[in-house]
C-alpha cells in the first residue's frame, strides 16, 4: 500500500526524518519497502534519479529531487500561436521575478490560444534555464540539462513541465496545471514536493490500509496527538429517509449496509493535489465524483461505491414503489456487466447488490456498468457497507478481479467504518462537485460484531515479553492505539488517569477492542494479539535478552515421529533424496496412475470450498500419483532420479468429518545405477532389484525381522513385475516397476520407473522398541560358497530362511551372488550359488566343523525342497 507522507501529517505531527519514520514503522511491524521521493531531496548520498540505494539496509529509495531555486510555481498570464509553427505556443509566463516567453507544445493549453490575456492565470510547473528534469522522450527515466536554442526561430531556454519531466508519472501529453491556490514563484517542491511510503500491508494489519490506519501507530509510537477529520457535514437536501430501502438477506455475508445522497452535483476534475495524491497512491483520476469515493477509501480504509440515484429510480417498474437496495446471493449463471465492461457469469456464491429488476454490483469487488456514474449523473447514492471475508476472497478469486475495494473486504473491514467512509466520501463530493447532501443515513445493521474484552496484568507481560511494564505504563501504550482500558484492583476501578499509587494487590488491566479492529481474538488469543501490540509498540529492538523463567516442560519422546525421521534417515543414507509434494490435487490427476479404463476408488475426497485452483480443489488420496507428478517434471532436466516422501494421505473416517491422515512412504526410481563419471560408473538402467535392495535394506535399518515378498497385483504397477512387502506377515505396502500403460499417461523416460507405496503406519507399529545387538566376535571367520540346484518355483528367500535356521548362530551371513539357468542342469530347475560366513562367537572353527555345517544344511535343504548340492 502506499501512502503519502503530506496525506499522514494532516492527521498527525511529524517530528523526525523521513528515513527515521520508515524505520519505526518497519520496527512496529508497517514494513516500509520502499521511499519515493517525489520533488522532496533525497536523503544525503543518494542520487537523482529513480533508483538509489537502502536506507538503513532494509528500504529502497528512489524519486527524483527538484532544485528549489530551478523548478518553481509559474503563472501563463496569455497564450499566443507560434509564428512558424501550428503544434506550438508562445506563453507569456510570470515565475515570480520576472515575465518569460516560453515555447510549448502541450495540447492543453490550445483552447486558450489566440484569446488575449486570461482572466484566471494558470498556474504551472515551471522550470528555469539550467534545471535538471527528466528527458520525456528518452527510455526509462533519464535526466537532462535545460539549455538555451532556438525551436522554429524562437529562443527557448526554460519549460512548463509535464508529470513525466518531474518524474511523477509517464504522463507527458500535456503540462500540469495547478490549482489556483499555488503561489508564484514559490519552490514546486514546497508547494508540491512529498515522499510515498510502499508498505506491506500484512493480513492482520489490514486495519492500516489507510492514511488515518498509519497516522494512529505513528501516535502511538511518537506520544503525538491524532486528528480525524471533521465529519460533522451541513445536510441540507431532503431527507434520506422514505426515498430509498435496503434489505438484507443473510447478515452474515452482509452485516451493515449504511446509504447517504447528495443532489444536484457538477461533475468537474477534481483539484491537481488530490489527483496527485490518487496517482501516487496507485489510483487513476476520473472526475470528481469518483474521485471522492477512492480518496475517502484510502483515507479511512472504508470501499465506497457510488450509483446514480436516477437509474434507480428509473429501473423500479411502479413509480409508486420506493427503490429496494437487496443483497443477496447470485442464482446460478446469473450475469452482470461490471464497470470494466466485461459480462461476468456469476457463481451461487457470488453475493449481489441488486434492486428488483435485477444485479447492480459484485459486493465488496466492483460496481456494475448499468448504474456507473456518468458524465449526466446529478445525484448520487453512496454506499458503504460490510462483507464477508471469506466470501469476497472466493468471488475475486472466480471472476479474477482484483480490486483496491476487495483487497480491503477481503482482510476485514469493521463494520463501524460504513457509516464514516460514506460521510467522508459525501463531504468530499460536496467540496469538489457542489451540491445538496441529504439529511440522514439510511443504515441497515442486522449483526454487529462482539468487540472483545481482555484483561491482562504487569505479571503476564512479563511472562510473555520479559519486560517489566506498570499497569499505568501498559495503558499509556494501548490507549494511542484506541483500546479502552481500565485498571482494576480487586473488585474496584481505576481511571487511567488516576495519581492514585497501585497498592500491593496485583492489579488487572481490562481492555476493550477498538470498534476498527477485527484482528483482536478472546480469551487467551485476545491475550497474545495484546502482547503482540505491546511489544511493537514498545519496541522489539528494546525488548532484553532474558532467560526462561518458567519451568521446563518433561521431555517426552514421540515415538511415531522418531520412527518417521529413522525411516527418513536410513533412505537418504541409500542415496535417495526426500520431497515434498502438494497435498492439494484433483480427481483427474489422481486418475493418472490407473490403466485408461480403470475406476478410482469408490470413496469421497474432501474437496475445498475455497480452492485457489481447480487443479487443487480436492485433499490427496495417493501420495504415489503426488510423487509421479514430482518425477515427471524432474525427468525432463535430470536422466537419474532417486526421491522419496513421507507425508500423509487423506481419507474419509467414518463417524468424523474431518479426514483421516493416514501417513504414507513414496520412492520413485529411474534412469543408470549411478551418474557417468570420469572413473566409469555403472550407468545400467535400474530395475526391479535395485528398488527392492533400497527396500531391504531400510527395513534392516529399522531393526525389522521376517522380512517376505510376495508376487502381487496393482492396477498401477507391471504385471508380473509387482510385490506385496510383508513384516511379521503384515502388508506394510507393494513395489514394482509401473504399469506400461499408467506411464503413458505421464511424460517420462524410456528407462523402467520403479515406484513403492507403503504404509508408515503399520511400519511404526511393527518396528521394536528394543532389539539385540551382539558384539564383534574375535575368533576369525570361514568362507564358503555353495551352488544348489532347486526347482524354478523355489524361491530363493525359502532356501536362504532354511540355511539360516539350520545353520543357527553359526552361520552369520548367507548372500546370494549367482543364479544360473541352463541345459547342463534341465528344463525347470535354476541354480542358486551362496556365499556362506561361519563364525561362532567364542571359539575358533575348524575345517571339519565347517564341512560337518555344510552337510547338515544341505541334507536339509534335499529333505525339504529337493535340493542338490551341484557339482
Amino acid at each position: 500500500m502506499k501512502v503519502l507522507l503530506s496525506w499522514i501529517e494532516e492527521y498527525v505531527d511529524i517530528d523526525m526524518s523521513i528515513e527515521d519514520l520508515a524505520h519505526r514503522l518497519t520496527l512496529a511491524g508497517l514494513e516500509v519497502e520502499e521511499i519515493r521521493y517525489v520533488g522532496l531531496p533525497l536523503p544525503e548520498g543518494k542520487i537523482e534519479g529513480r533508483s538509489g540505494g537502502h536506507a538503513r539496509r532494509e528500504t529502497k529509495i528512489s524519486g527524483f529531487a527538484w532544485a528549489p531555486e530551478q523548478i518553481v510555481v509559474g503563472a501563463v498570464l496569455e497564450v499566443t500561436p507560434h509564428p512558424d509553427a501550428d503544434k506550438l505556443v508562445l506563453c507569456k509566463l510570470d515565475d515570480g521575478e520576472q515575465i518569460h516567453t516560453v515555447l510549448t507544445g502541450a495540447p492543453n493549453l490550445f483552447e486558450y490560444k489566440g484569446k488575449g490575456p486570461l482572466d484566471t492565470p494558470l498556474k504551472v510547473s515551471y522550470a528555469r534555464e539550467g534545471a535538471t528534469i527528466i528527458n520525456a522522450y528518452e527510455p526509462g527515466y533519464q535526466p537532462t540539462i535545460l539549455k538555451r536554442k532556438k525551436i522554429r526561430g524562437v529562443e527557448s531556454y526554460s519549460m512548463a513541465c509535464s508529470e513525466r519531466e518531474l518524474g511523477i508519472s509517464d504522463e507527458h501529453e500535456g503540462i500540469i496545471l495547478l490549482d489556483e491556490d499555488a503561489p508564484v514563484g514559490a519552490p514546486l517542491a514546497d508547494y508540491l514536493g512529498d515522499a510515498v511510503f510502499d508498505i506491506a500491508i500484512t493480513p492482520n494489519t489490514a486495519r492500516d490500509a489507510n492514511v488515518i490506519g498509519v497516522a494512529r501507530e505513528i501516535a502511538a509510537l511518537t506520544g503525538a496527538r491524532l486528528r480525524y477529520p471533521d465529519l460533522k457535514i451541513p445536510m441540507e437536501g431532503p431527507p434520506l429517509e422514505g426515498r430509498i430501502k435496503i434489505k438484507i438477506t443473510d447478515p452474515h455475508l452482509n452485516p451493515r449496509f449504511v446509504f447517504g445522497l447528495i443532489e444536484n452535483v457538477k461533475i468537474q476534475p477534481s483539484p491537481y493535489k488530490v489527483q496527485l495524491r490518487l496517482k501516487l497512491a496507485g489510483m487513476r483520476p476520473i472526475n470528481s465524483l469518483v474521485d471522492a469515493t477512492n480518496y475517502a477509501m484510502l483515507e479511512l480504509g472504508e470501499p465506497l461505491h457510488a450509483f446514480d440515484y436516477d437509474v434507480l429510480v428509473g429501473r423500479v417498474d411502479n413509480p409508486s414503489h420506493l427503490p429496494t437496495i437487496i443483497t443477496r446471493a447470485a442464482k446460478q449463471d446469473e450475469k452482470l456487466t461490471t464497470l470494466d465492461g466485461i459480462e461476468r457469469t456469476l457463481d451461487d456464491f457470488t453475493v449481489l447488490v441488486c434492486d428488483q429488476s435485477g444485479p447492480l454490483a459484485l459486493a465488496g469487488v466492483m460496481g456494475g456498468l448499468e448504474s456507473e456514474i456518468t458524465d449526466k449523473t446529478t445525484h448520487v447514492l453512496l454506499e458503504g457497507a460490510a462483507w464477508n471475508i471469506i466470501n469476497t476472497r472466493r468471488t475475486v478469486i472466480a471472476q479474477n478481479l482484483p480490486s483496491e475495494a476487495a483487497y480491503r473486504f477481503s482482510r476485514g473491514v469493521h463494520p463501524a467504518m460504513a457509516p464514516q467512509g460514506v460521510l467522508r466520501g459525501l463531504q468530499l463530493m460536496r467540496e469538489w462537485a457542489g451540491g445538496a447532501i441529504a439529511k440522514g443515513l439510511v443504515d441497515e445493521y442486522p449483526l454487529p460484531p462482539k468487540d472483545p474484552t481482555i484483561e491482562i496484568s504487569s505479571a503476564d507481560v512479563r511472562r510473555w515479553l520479559g519486560i517489566e511494564l506498570s499497569p499505568d505504563e501498559i495503558v499509556r501504550i494501548l490507549e494511542p492505539l484506541e483500546f479502552e482500558c481500565k485498571i482494576v484492583i480487586g473488585d474496584k476501578e481505576q481511571g487511567t488517569n488516576s495519581q492514585s499509587p497501585i497498592t500491593s494487590h496485583q492489579p488487572r488491566i481490562t481492555i476493550a477492542t477498538p470498534p476498527h479492529r477485527l484482528d483482536i481474538g478472546e480469551g487467551v488469543i485476545g491475550k497474545a494479539d495484546l502482547m503482540e501490540e505491546i511489544a511493537r509498540v514498545y519496541g522489539y529492538d528494546r525488548i532484553p535478552e532474558t532467560r526462561m523463567a518458567d519451568d521446563l516442560p518433561p521431555q517426552r519422546g514421540n515415538h511415531e515421529l522418531e520412527i518417521e525421521e529413522a525411516l527418513r534417515d536410513q533412505l537418504v543414507g541409500l542415496g535417495l533424496q526426500e520431497v515434498i509434494t502438494h497435498r492439494l490435487t484433483s480427481p483427474e490427476r489422481e486418475e493418472r496412475i490407473l490403466p485408461p479404463g480403470t475406476p478410482l476408488a469408490d470413496a469421497p475426497y474432501f474437496t475445498l470450498t475455497n480452492p485457489i485452483t481447480p487443479e487443487r480443489s480436492v485433499l490427496r488420496r495417493s501420495l504415489l500419483a503426488s510423487m509421479l507428478e514430482t518425477v515427471e517434471r524432474n525427468a525432463r532436466i535430470r536422466g537419474r532420479i532417486a526421491l522419496f516422501e513421507i507425508n500423509p494421505i487423506y481419507l474419509a473416517s467414518e463417524g468424523s468429518e474431518m479426514p483421516q491422515e493416514a501417513p504414507r512412504l513414496a520412492i520413485a526410481l529411474t534412469g543408470p545405477r549411478a551418474p557417468a563419471d570420469w572413473g566409469g560408473a555403472d550407468v545400467t538402467p535400474m530395475d526391479f532389484f535395485d528398488l527392492k535392495g533400497i527396500i531391504e535394506a531400510t527395513l534392516r535399518g529399522l531393526h525389522l525381522k521376517d522380512i517376505r515378498y510376495e508376487a502381487g497385483e496393482h492396477p498401477s504397477f507391471h504385471p508380473g513385475k509387482c510385490a506385496c512387502v510383508l513384516v511379521d506377515n503384515h502388508p506394510i505396502g507393494v513395489m514394482g516397476e509401473l504399469h506400461p500403460q499408467v506411464k503413458e499417461n505421464y511424460e517420462l523416460p524410456e528407462t523402467p520407473l520403479l515406484a513403492a507405496d507403503f504404509d508408515v503406519s503399520v511400519i511404526i507399529n511393527t518396528v521394536p522398541e528394543l532389539f539385540d545387538v551382539s558384539p564383534i566376535p574375535g575368533p576369525p571367520p570361514i568362507l564358503e560358497d555353495i551352488a544348489l540346484i532347486v526347482d524354478e518355483a523355489v524361491p530363493a528367500a525359502e532356501v536362504e530362511a532354511l540355511i539360516r535356521q539350520t545353520g543357527g548362530l553359526t552361520v552369520t551371513e548367507v548372500r546370494l551372488f549367482d543364479i544360473y539357468r541352463g541345459e547342463q542342469i534341465g528344463a525347470g530347475k535354476k541354480s542358486l550359488a551362496y556365499s556362506l560366513t561361519y563364525q561362532h562367537p567364542e571359539h575358533t572353527l575348524t575345517d571339519k566343523d565347517a564341512a560337518g555345517l555344510r552337510d547338515k544344511i544341505v541334507k536339509r535343504l534335499e529333505r525339504e525342497l529337493g535340493a542338490q548340492l551341484r557339482g
